[in-house]
């Protein structure tokens, strides 16, 4: 017996708008290469459009001293490790995004509240390190397809 297998091809939805608007890439070499540049400062004001956090919001769950943004704002780029927190912020809100149907508010509003699944701590607060990042995207990724233990 012979399966034929479809190739996967994913919807075009808000995911890839968001990256576009970003200007960077959502993975691969362009996006390494990116990270290892550093962003432009404009992918930080993007974020915070699109979040509907403020700026001290953001730059807060980003690890940014407001001295440190403010470097970064007159030279209009991010280091690398910088470029990263700012990348798993993205790559959270993406995901939350998807997981509230294109829902931007919704899932704004889920990423500052305390969520059981992460221990009473809200998605935002545990992107400190990449672990708890991972926690987050797996708790989205688990809450998409049901599967809540």
């Amino acid at each position: 017996m012979i399966a034929l297998v479809k190739e996967f091809t994913p919807p075009l939805y808000q995911a890839t708008t968001i990256w576009q608007q970003l200007g960077i890439a959502e993975r691969g070499p362009k996006l390494y290469q990116a990270l290892h540049n550093g962003f432009a400062y404009s992918v930080f004001d993007t974020l915070a459009s699109l979040s509907g956090l403020d700026k001290k919001q953001l730059a807060s769950v980003c690890q940014l001293a407001p001295a440190t943004l403010a470097r970064r704002a007159k030279v209009g780029k991010f280091t690398q490790d910088e470029s990263d927190r700012l990348y798993r912020f993205a790559t959270v809100l993406v995901a939350a995004i998807a997981l509230f149907d294109n829902n931007i508010a919704a899932a704004s509003r889920w990423l500052t509240e305390p969520v059981y699944g992460l221990g009473n701590k809200s998605p935002l607060a545990m992107l400190v390190t990449s672990a708890e990042t991972q926690a987050v995207l797996d708790l989205i990724g688990r809450l998409e397809h049901g599967v809540f233990a």
